[in-house]
């Protein structure tokens, strides 16, 4: 069965302050990353609510005929345009939906409902939906009622409610981002390099960092990538030995600090970064050709010369007047930490 999906972009926003639709995670904005995770579906819409406010969008718009009727408009609309009899609906403050979960629900898909509802923990989410044509009659009905909840749109029609419990999908999944402290949790952890040549002053500039973030990113790791084999323990300790003789993995704890070693091979640096994704902050020493947004390091009487993948640049911490190599790129001074610290943060639109 062919399925159109639709996101609702035409909310008022005011417990965040700005349209939610354009803003960013990861470089990317909330409605096309939806829409990129759902492009493999028949039909794509946007509802609006005035086509004037978003004439640069590249999607298929629908625009309000009743103005302030909120989603249940929305939902009207893009159910009316909408080539395929049923339509997926969520709405743009949940970046995190996913493709697999909008193909579990079209599982459900039968002539005994008109509405198929996700419900997270006793929660219903109406607007992480697949709507049929058929309700656009109880929907017009309503709203000359001047009746605009969507909890009355579902006791008027037969409903399907699918529990996320028994689902392989997190509850992030349908995560609502209305508040602008939902939003700093949404994009955590930021992620960034500080790259350079050996003895730049990659570890020095990190400390800096460190002490600057602490206070708004209480939980920070650090991950060190080392072209040449490392060790760790010293030689007689009883965690080495454990690992000579076989081991895969040895700890160490006390009251106050713990650690762990490790036979396996890691092959990216995300392996470890996924192991730290309950930090707030991860910065990455080194990994100068690599994607991650970063600062370089080019220092007096090291280099003289940016090394770094320039797509990737968002600033070189330097204290020359000019770096060779360095294209349009910022140069900081190198001492100067909060202004390098601020352009991260603008980077990743995380406004302290």
């Amino acid at each position: 069965m062919k399925l159109s999906v639709g996101v609702l972009i035409g909310g008022k926003s005011t417990r965040m302050g700005t349209n939610k639709a354009l803003l960013k995670l990861n470089q990317e904005t909330f409605l096309n990353r939806i829409m990129k995770e759902l492009i493999g579906f028949n039909e794509q819409l946007v509802s609006v609510d005035y086509m004037d406010k978003y004439t640069v969008l590249p999607y298929s718009c629908v625009e309000d005929e009743y103005k302030g009727a909120g989603p249940l408009e929305g939902i009207r609309q893009l159910l009316y345009h909408a080539r395929n009899d049923y339509v997926f609906v969520c709405a743009t403050d949940m970046p995190f939906i996913k493709k697999e979960l909008v193909e579990y629900m079209k599982e459900f898909i039968s002539s005994d409902y008109d509405c198929y509802i996700l419900e997270d923990d006793k929660r219903k989410q109406p607007l992480c939906a697949i709507y049929s044509k058929r309700v656009c009659n109880v929907i017009v009905q309503m709203l000359l009622e001047k009746e605009y909840r969507l909890s009355t749109l579902l006791d008027r029609c037969p409903t399907k409610y699918i529990p996320l419990k028994f689902t392989c999908f997190d509850k992030k999944v349908v995560c609502n981002i209305n508040t602008n402290e939902e939003y700093k949790q949404a994009i955590k952890p930021v992620v960034f390099c500080v790259s350079g040549i050996k003895n730049s002053g990659k570890t020095c500039l990190i400390e800096r960092i460190i002490n600057e973030l602490i206070d708004e990113f209480p939980r920070i790791g650090v991950v060190k990538h080392d072209g040449h084999d490392f060790t760790i323990d010293r030689e007689g300790t009883d965690t080495l030995r454990f690992m000579s003789a076989g081991a895969s993995m040895a700890g160490i704890y006390s009251r106050e600090h713990a650690a762990v070693m490790s036979q396996k091979l890691v092959k990216k640096e995300t392996d470890i970064i996924e192991s730290m994704k309950d930090m707030d902050l991860i910065i990455l020493e080194g990994l100068k050709y690599s994607e991650y947004p970063k600062i370089e390091v080019v220092r007096k009487g090291i280099s003289k010369e940016s090394v770094c993948k320039k797509e990737s640049l968002i600033a070189i911490a330097t204290d020359l007047e000019q770096v060779i190599n360095a294209g349009d790129t910022s140069l900081v001074n190198l001492n100067d930490t909060k202004k390098l610290v601020n352009i991260v943060l603008d980077y990743f639109d995380y406004n302290i």
